[in-house]
């Protein structure tokens, strides 16, 4: 009775688990790219003052767009929540793969702030210093790194052909 009873309960647990598994990745995503915009503009922005969300016009232009980047930052991560608050009441989070999409979704905008904003808009640069190249590659190094560690713990979570080789109630 023990033995099948597990097997029930996890077979159960996959399933749930398995339907659920885009909003994990979505939920994820969300609140990783509003975790990476809330410490970018609280860092970088605010403490460190070494940009603007905008830095091509005034410092009242800077403050304000440093107001809707905050905004954007707080809508992105409270939804992330939401979605978060619902998997765990339908017993459907997988944490796992939530984890790696949070990475995924911060590396992802970190990367996209590095190359798209910094060099491409040039809407600002990470710190207006002589030598920015050293400041480029940790930023989007750093950004790498989150992309890789979040596609890995992506990639262990896809759909299993067995769910009961291997699966851990953890997973």
């Amino acid at each position: 009775m023990g033995i099948a009873s597990d097997n029930v309960t996890q077979t159960s647990l996959y399933t749930v688990k398995s339907k659920y598994a885009g909003r994990n990745l979505l939920s994820g995503i969300l609140f990783g790219i509003g975790l990476a915009a809330f410490i970018d503009e609280t860092v970088f922005h605010q403490l460190l003052r070494w940009h603007h969300f905008y830095d091509q016009s005034t410092t009242d232009v800077g403050l304000i767009s440093d107001g809707f980047f905050h905004a954007f930052s707080w809508f992105a991560t409270i939804g992330g929540l939401f979605l978060f608050a619902d998997l765990r009441r339908r017993n459907a989070l997988w944490f796992k793969r939530w984890w790696g999409s949070a990475m995924l979704g911060s590396g992802s905008f970190q990367l996209y702030d590095g190359i798209i904003q910094h060099k491409w808009m040039r809407i600002h640069q990470i710190r207006y210093v002589d030598n920015v190249f050293v400041y480029d590659f940790v930023w989007n190094g750093i950004a790498a790194i989150m992309i890789i560690i979040g596609i890995v713990l992506v990639f262990q979570t896809r759909k299993r052909a067995n769910p009961l080789k291997g699966l851990s109630l953890d997973d």
